[in-house]
Protein backbone atom coordinates (compact mmCIF):
# COMPACT_ATOMS: atom_id res chain seq x y z
CA UNK A 1 0.00 0.00 0.00
CA UNK A 2 1.53 3.35 -1.04
CA UNK A 3 1.64 6.51 1.03
CA UNK A 4 -1.76 8.09 1.46
CA UNK A 5 -3.81 5.23 0.10
CA UNK A 6 -6.36 3.68 2.41
CA UNK A 7 -8.43 0.52 2.58
CA UNK A 8 -11.51 2.55 3.43
CA UNK A 9 -10.90 2.90 7.15
CA UNK A 10 -9.08 5.44 9.31
CA UNK A 11 -5.30 5.66 9.02
CA UNK A 12 -3.59 3.99 12.00
CA UNK A 13 -1.25 6.37 13.82
CA UNK A 14 1.22 5.59 16.61
CA UNK A 15 1.71 8.56 18.94
CA UNK A 16 4.91 8.07 20.89
CA UNK A 17 6.55 8.22 23.36
CA UNK A 18 3.60 9.91 25.10
CA UNK A 19 -0.11 9.97 24.33
CA UNK A 20 -0.36 13.74 24.08
CA UNK A 21 -3.98 14.97 24.36
CA UNK A 22 -3.67 17.81 21.82
CA UNK A 23 -2.15 15.64 19.11
CA UNK A 24 -4.47 12.75 19.94
CA UNK A 25 -7.47 14.99 19.32
CA UNK A 26 -5.95 16.33 16.09
CA UNK A 27 -5.33 12.80 14.78
CA UNK A 28 -8.87 11.67 15.54
CA UNK A 29 -10.40 14.84 14.09
CA UNK A 30 -8.41 14.39 10.88
CA UNK A 31 -9.74 10.88 10.42
CA UNK A 32 -6.95 8.83 11.96
CA UNK A 33 -7.03 6.24 14.70
CA UNK A 34 -4.49 5.72 17.46
CA UNK A 35 -2.72 2.40 17.66
CA UNK A 36 0.57 0.88 18.74
CA UNK A 37 3.69 0.94 16.58
CA UNK A 38 3.18 -2.60 15.30
CA UNK A 39 -0.16 -1.70 13.77
CA UNK A 40 0.62 1.82 12.54
CA UNK A 41 1.32 3.31 9.15
CA UNK A 42 2.24 6.68 10.68
CA UNK A 43 4.48 7.57 13.62
CA UNK A 44 4.10 10.93 15.35
CA UNK A 45 7.18 11.19 17.55
CA UNK A 46 6.89 13.85 20.27
CA UNK A 47 10.19 13.03 21.97
CA UNK A 48 13.84 13.78 21.32
CA UNK A 49 16.31 11.48 19.60
CA UNK A 50 16.79 9.39 22.74
CA UNK A 51 14.41 6.46 22.73
CA UNK A 52 13.43 6.79 19.08
CA UNK A 53 12.46 3.30 17.82
CA UNK A 54 15.36 1.81 15.91
CA UNK A 55 15.17 0.09 13.57
CA UNK A 56 11.90 1.64 12.46
CA UNK A 57 9.47 -0.94 11.05
CA UNK A 58 9.14 -0.89 7.27
CA UNK A 59 5.36 -0.56 7.52
CA UNK A 60 5.76 2.99 8.90
CA UNK A 61 5.22 5.15 5.81
CA UNK A 62 5.47 8.59 7.39
CA UNK A 63 7.19 9.99 10.49
CA UNK A 64 6.24 13.37 11.95
CA UNK A 65 8.83 14.90 14.32
CA UNK A 66 7.88 17.58 16.83
CA UNK A 67 10.91 19.84 16.33
CA UNK A 68 12.12 22.08 13.54
CA UNK A 69 15.78 21.58 14.44
CA UNK A 70 16.36 17.87 13.86
CA UNK A 71 20.16 17.85 13.66
CA UNK A 72 20.37 15.16 16.33
CA UNK A 73 18.15 12.83 14.29
CA UNK A 74 20.27 13.46 11.20
CA UNK A 75 23.51 12.96 13.12
CA UNK A 76 22.19 9.65 14.44
CA UNK A 77 21.47 8.50 10.89
CA UNK A 78 17.81 7.87 11.64
CA UNK A 79 16.30 9.48 8.56
CA UNK A 80 16.00 7.24 5.51
CA UNK A 81 14.45 7.28 2.05
CA UNK A 82 12.02 4.44 2.71
CA UNK A 83 9.30 6.74 3.98
CA UNK A 84 8.12 10.35 4.30
CA UNK A 85 9.71 12.45 7.04
CA UNK A 86 8.32 15.78 8.19
CA UNK A 87 9.50 18.10 10.94
CA UNK A 88 7.99 21.23 12.47
CA UNK A 89 9.74 23.76 10.25
CA UNK A 90 7.59 26.87 10.11
CA UNK A 91 4.98 25.54 12.51
CA UNK A 92 6.30 27.61 15.42
CA UNK A 93 7.24 30.69 13.40
CA UNK A 94 4.69 33.04 14.95
CA UNK A 95 5.89 32.30 18.48
CA UNK A 96 9.55 32.72 17.59
CA UNK A 97 8.99 35.90 15.58
CA UNK A 98 7.11 37.46 18.49
CA UNK A 99 9.94 36.61 20.86
CA UNK A 100 12.58 37.97 18.47
CA UNK A 101 10.76 41.28 18.24
CA UNK A 102 10.36 41.41 22.03
CA UNK A 103 14.09 40.84 22.54
CA UNK A 104 15.03 43.51 20.01
CA UNK A 105 12.67 46.10 21.47
CA UNK A 106 13.76 45.27 25.01
CA UNK A 107 17.36 46.03 24.12
CA UNK A 108 16.69 49.12 22.04
CA UNK A 109 14.32 50.64 24.60
CA UNK A 110 16.73 49.72 27.43
CA UNK A 111 14.08 47.85 29.39
CA UNK A 112 16.68 45.32 30.52
CA UNK A 113 18.85 48.12 31.89
CA UNK A 114 15.94 49.71 33.73
CA UNK A 115 15.19 46.38 35.41
CA UNK A 116 18.76 46.24 36.68
CA UNK A 117 19.37 49.93 37.49
CA UNK A 118 15.88 51.13 38.32
CA UNK A 119 15.51 54.92 37.96
CA UNK A 120 18.91 55.57 36.42
CA UNK A 121 17.34 58.10 34.09
CA UNK A 122 20.36 59.94 32.72
CA UNK A 123 22.20 56.80 31.66
CA UNK A 124 19.14 55.03 30.33
CA UNK A 125 17.65 58.08 28.61
CA UNK A 126 20.72 58.63 26.45
CA UNK A 127 20.95 54.96 25.48
CA UNK A 128 17.39 54.43 24.25
CA UNK A 129 17.08 53.91 20.49
CA UNK A 130 14.07 53.56 18.21
CA UNK A 131 13.39 50.65 15.89
CA UNK A 132 11.54 53.03 13.58
CA UNK A 133 13.66 53.93 10.54
CA UNK A 134 16.20 51.17 11.10
CA UNK A 135 17.24 48.28 8.86
CA UNK A 136 17.16 44.77 10.28
CA UNK A 137 18.94 41.84 8.63
CA UNK A 138 17.31 38.44 9.09
CA UNK A 139 19.80 35.66 8.47
CA UNK A 140 17.96 32.49 7.53
CA UNK A 141 14.87 33.97 5.94
CA UNK A 142 12.38 31.13 6.17
CA UNK A 143 9.15 30.84 8.12
CA UNK A 144 10.35 32.91 11.08
CA UNK A 145 11.34 35.73 8.76
CA UNK A 146 7.98 35.65 6.99
CA UNK A 147 6.30 36.09 10.37
CA UNK A 148 8.78 38.66 11.67
CA UNK A 149 8.89 40.97 8.64
CA UNK A 150 5.31 42.32 9.06
CA UNK A 151 5.95 42.88 12.76
CA UNK A 152 9.10 44.84 11.99
CA UNK A 153 7.30 46.78 9.27
CA UNK A 154 4.62 47.75 11.77
CA UNK A 155 7.40 49.29 13.87
CA UNK A 156 8.72 51.21 10.86
CA UNK A 157 11.77 49.03 10.17
CA UNK A 158 12.98 47.74 6.81
CA UNK A 159 14.39 44.24 6.31
CA UNK A 160 17.27 42.74 4.39
CA UNK A 161 16.54 39.00 4.13
CA UNK A 162 19.29 36.44 3.63
CA UNK A 163 18.55 32.91 2.47
CA UNK A 164 20.37 30.15 0.63
CA UNK A 165 18.90 30.82 -2.79
CA UNK A 166 18.54 34.58 -2.84
CA UNK A 167 14.91 34.10 -3.90
CA UNK A 168 12.82 37.13 -2.99
CA UNK A 169 11.14 37.08 0.42
CA UNK A 170 7.78 38.87 0.60
CA UNK A 171 7.97 42.14 2.49
CA UNK A 172 11.76 42.39 2.53
CA UNK A 173 13.39 45.52 1.15
CA UNK A 174 16.00 43.25 -0.43
CA UNK A 175 16.85 39.56 -0.43
CA UNK A 176 20.43 38.32 -0.69
CA UNK A 177 21.81 34.83 -1.07
CA UNK A 178 23.94 33.40 1.70
CA UNK A 179 27.13 33.78 -0.34
CA UNK A 180 26.64 37.56 -0.23
CA UNK A 181 26.51 37.68 3.56
CA UNK A 182 29.60 39.88 3.84
CA UNK A 183 27.63 42.70 2.22
CA UNK A 184 25.06 42.70 4.99
CA UNK A 185 26.86 43.64 8.21
CA UNK A 186 27.69 47.26 7.44
CA UNK A 187 24.32 47.91 5.79
CA UNK A 188 22.03 46.95 8.65
CA UNK A 189 21.38 48.40 12.08
CA UNK A 190 20.49 45.12 13.76
CA UNK A 191 20.77 41.39 13.03
CA UNK A 192 18.33 38.56 13.76
CA UNK A 193 19.62 35.01 13.43
CA UNK A 194 17.02 32.47 12.28
CA UNK A 195 19.25 30.04 10.38
CA UNK A 196 19.72 26.31 11.01
CA UNK A 197 22.84 24.95 12.66
CA UNK A 198 25.10 23.38 10.02
CA UNK A 199 28.83 23.19 9.37
CA UNK A 200 28.37 26.19 7.08
CA UNK A 201 26.67 28.34 9.70
CA UNK A 202 28.81 27.42 12.72
CA UNK A 203 30.26 30.63 14.23
CA UNK A 204 28.66 32.66 11.47
CA UNK A 205 28.89 35.45 14.03
CA UNK A 206 32.58 35.78 14.85
CA UNK A 207 35.21 38.42 15.51
CA UNK A 208 35.31 39.47 11.86
CA UNK A 209 31.56 39.79 11.37
CA UNK A 210 31.10 41.55 14.71
CA UNK A 211 33.78 44.08 13.80
CA UNK A 212 31.93 44.79 10.55
CA UNK A 213 28.65 45.60 12.33
CA UNK A 214 27.64 49.08 13.37
CA UNK A 215 28.43 50.12 16.92
CA UNK A 216 24.74 50.65 17.74
CA UNK A 217 23.75 47.18 16.46
CA UNK A 218 21.89 44.63 18.52
CA UNK A 219 22.35 40.94 17.72
CA UNK A 220 19.31 38.70 18.29
CA UNK A 221 19.69 34.91 18.21
CA UNK A 222 16.50 32.83 18.19
CA UNK A 223 18.02 30.07 16.06
CA UNK A 224 20.82 27.87 17.40
CA UNK A 225 23.63 28.59 19.84
CA UNK A 226 26.51 27.38 17.63
CA UNK A 227 25.83 30.16 15.12
CA UNK A 228 27.61 32.54 17.52
CA UNK A 229 31.22 32.46 18.70
CA UNK A 230 30.41 33.49 22.26
CA UNK A 231 34.02 34.37 23.17
CA UNK A 232 34.17 36.77 20.24
CA UNK A 233 30.75 38.13 21.16
CA UNK A 234 31.84 38.82 24.73
CA UNK A 235 34.91 40.75 23.54
CA UNK A 236 32.84 42.75 21.04
CA UNK A 237 30.31 43.69 23.72
CA UNK A 238 32.98 44.76 26.19
CA UNK A 239 34.86 46.75 23.55
CA UNK A 240 31.70 48.45 22.30
CA UNK A 241 31.90 47.02 18.78
CA UNK A 242 28.17 46.38 19.00
CA UNK A 243 25.60 47.76 21.43
CA UNK A 244 24.12 44.54 22.75
CA UNK A 245 23.03 40.97 22.25
CA UNK A 246 19.82 39.12 23.12
CA UNK A 247 20.12 35.35 23.07
CA UNK A 248 17.35 32.80 23.43
CA UNK A 249 19.82 30.04 22.54
CA UNK A 250 23.40 29.47 23.68
CA UNK A 251 26.21 26.99 23.17
CA UNK A 252 26.01 24.93 25.31
CA UNK A 253 22.59 25.08 26.92
CA UNK A 254 22.19 26.12 29.60
CA UNK A 255 25.19 28.43 29.90
CA UNK A 256 27.50 27.67 32.80
CA UNK A 257 26.78 29.62 35.96
CA UNK A 258 30.15 31.37 35.58
CA UNK A 259 29.67 32.22 31.90
CA UNK A 260 30.84 35.85 31.66
CA UNK A 261 27.92 36.78 29.41
CA UNK A 262 25.64 36.64 32.45
CA UNK A 263 27.48 39.60 33.97
CA UNK A 264 27.39 41.94 30.98
CA UNK A 265 24.73 44.66 31.28
CA UNK A 266 24.18 44.76 27.50
CA UNK A 267 23.28 41.06 27.25
CA UNK A 268 19.81 39.56 27.56
CA UNK A 269 19.56 35.78 27.88
CA UNK A 270 16.23 33.96 27.89
CA UNK A 271 16.13 30.20 28.57
CA UNK A 272 15.22 28.93 25.07
CA UNK A 273 11.59 29.95 25.42
CA UNK A 274 10.92 31.65 22.08
CA UNK A 275 8.80 28.59 21.49
CA UNK A 276 8.04 27.28 24.98
CA UNK A 277 8.44 23.53 25.38
CA UNK A 278 5.34 23.49 27.57
CA UNK A 279 3.21 24.55 24.60
CA UNK A 280 4.91 22.70 21.75
CA UNK A 281 2.32 19.99 21.20
CA UNK A 282 -0.59 22.40 21.48
CA UNK A 283 0.95 24.49 18.68
CA UNK A 284 1.98 21.44 16.65
CA UNK A 285 -1.37 19.61 16.83
CA UNK A 286 -3.28 21.42 14.04
CA UNK A 287 -0.34 20.96 11.67
CA UNK A 288 -0.25 17.24 12.42
CA UNK A 289 -3.94 17.06 11.60
CA UNK A 290 -3.42 18.91 8.34
CA UNK A 291 -0.52 16.67 7.37
CA UNK A 292 -2.57 13.58 8.14
CA UNK A 293 -5.27 14.81 5.76
CA UNK A 294 -2.62 15.45 3.10
CA UNK A 295 -1.12 12.00 3.68
CA UNK A 296 -4.54 10.43 3.20
CA UNK A 297 -4.89 12.35 -0.08
CA UNK A 298 -1.67 10.91 -1.48
CA UNK A 299 1.13 12.60 0.45
CA UNK A 300 2.41 14.70 -2.45
CA UNK A 301 2.16 18.08 -0.71
CA UNK A 302 3.04 17.30 2.90
CA UNK A 303 4.01 20.32 4.99
CA UNK A 304 7.60 20.65 6.25
CA UNK A 305 8.83 17.60 4.36
CA UNK A 306 12.46 16.76 5.14
CA UNK A 307 15.09 15.63 2.65
CA UNK A 308 16.92 12.77 4.42
CA UNK A 309 20.10 13.72 2.56
CA UNK A 310 20.07 17.38 3.60
CA UNK A 311 22.41 18.75 6.24
CA UNK A 312 19.51 20.10 8.33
Amino acid sequence: MTAGTTSGGPIPVALLPDNDPYISEAVLTAGGELTDLDGARVLVWTGDVAGFPEPLPDHIEWVQLRLAGIESFLDAGLLDEKRIWTNASGFYAENVAEHALALLLTGLRQINTAVLRHWDKESIDTSVRSLHGSTVAIIGAGGIARSLIPRLAACGAAVIAVNRSGRDVDGAMETLSFDRLDEVWSRCDHVVLAAPSTDETRHLINAQTLAAMRSHAWLINVARGPLVDEDALRRALIDGEIAGAALDVTDPEPPAADNPLWDLPNVIITPHVANPSSGLTRTLAPWVGENLRRFAAGGDDMLARVDPNASY
